[in-house]
């Protein structure tokens, strides 16, 4: 377990969630050697992951998804989703690339996916980002995922002689357009987003501070009614801001 230096900012504490105590081994001794970041609990199912996660309250929460009791899409809406008072911040961590493993951790309140085969580097920056704010998608799954977002914004032909139903959205859309018009620097933030910019990142490329990033960005999910930075994204590819 990490120990902070006098003076220096505690360690981001993480929860890991894998039915393999050889995965959880792993990302524990990893995890464990950074200098920011210490393990506090681990859990072999779902249930024990919400129980702990409720008691310990972990900075971000890794959880896999195919867990026994309770699957990690279903812990991740209780610890995350719409509708849970204080959400705890989870990063869905998975060896399966299916398109309905990202759409339903995304939904149900995951503020990160990462596959298992991304690398430990990026398994530490998952962690970092969700424990500041930002969001951390895997990076071949990304541009999948927006265009998947965005073409539920789409019109969908009708066809002919009887219309067939629209598929429902597996995520309602931001509203379009904002309730109060972008300004450019918020503008700026939002194309800097949806190409997958850190709010460190976009603080250095704009020459601001980290908190002004992080003001523009809450007034953009505000105006956009965009629950997370996949949102702001998707309304950005969706009225041509990429």
């Amino acid at each position: 377990m990490t120990t902070p230096s006098a003076g220096s900012a505690p360690p981001i504490r993480v929860l890991i969630a894998d039915d393999q105590a050889m995965v959880r081994t792993g990302f524990r001794f990893f995890l464990d050697a950074q200098p920011d970041i210490t393990v506090v609990a681990e859990a072999a199912d779902g249930e024990e992951a919400v129980a702990l996660a409720r008691e310990l309250r972990p900075d971000v929460c890794l959880l896999d998804i195919r867990m026994p009791r309770l699957n990690g899409l279903e812990a991740t809406r209780l610890l995350a989703g719409p509708g849970v008072p204080d959400p705890l911040r989870v990063v869905v961590v998975t060896t399966f690339d299916l398109d309905e493993y990202v759409y339903g951790a995304l939904r149900g309140g995951a503020c990160g996916f990462l596959l298992k085969d991304s690398g430990p580097t990026l398994l530490a920056e998952a962690v970092r980002a969700a424990a500041s704010g930002d969001s951390l998608v895997s990076p071949s799954v990304t541009v999948r995922l927006l265009r998947h977002l965005t073409a539920q914004s789409e019109p969908t032909p009708t066809p002919t002689p009887t219309p067939a139903p629209a598929p429902a959205p597996l995520r309602k859309p931001p509203a379009e357009p904002p309730s109060e018009p972008l300004t450019d620097r918020e503008l700026d933030v939002v194309r800097l987003v949806a190409v997958g910019h850190t709010n460190a990142e976009i603080a250095t490329e704009l020459h601001v501070s980290l908190s002004t990033v992080k003001t523009h960005l809450s007034s953009v999910q505000i105006k956009l009614s965009a629950r997370n930075r996949v949102e702001i994204a998707a309304w950005a590819w969706r009225n041509g801001q990429t």
